[in-house]
């Protein structure tokens, strides 16, 4: 992807996600998940996107800024889980401390509750 300068742009994928459905115990695709940052301003969506047939999804992030600080994933998963979802969409939110290692934070959902944890 091209800078403001014309230059390829430098992408750490530093960050990445899996859902897995618990009760048919299939991976969730195409389930919508967005990106955010927390800045002076509030969140600031970084990358977002869908997850893949596995239900993972990794993300692009310039290097400039996936740095240390707050982040947040939004899934969208009621047009997964049907209108009967008891959540329609889940926030996790978590810190980054060193931006030099990977975050992956996975998701364990069904239609009435959801896990999640820092994996590798």
């Amino acid at each position: 992807m091209p800078s403001d300068d014309g230059t390829a742009a430098e992408f750490h994928a530093r960050i990445s996600t899996h859902i897995l459905d618990t009760v048919t115990g299939d991976p969730a695709g195409n389930v919508y998940v967005r990106l955010e940052r927390r800045d002076a301003d509030g969140w600031r969506t970084l990358d977002e996107g869908r997850t893949d047939a596995d239900g993972r999804l990794r993300y692009r992030v310039p290097v400039r800024d996936w740095q240390a600080g707050g982040y947040r994933l939004l899934f969208y998963v009621e047009p997964y889980l049907g209108k009967e979802a008891f959540f329609p969409e889940i926030t996790i939110a978590f810190h980054v401390h060193d931006p030099e290692r990977h975050y992956h934070v996975p998701l364990l959902l069904s239609r009435y509750g959801y896990t999640t944890y820092r994996g590798s």
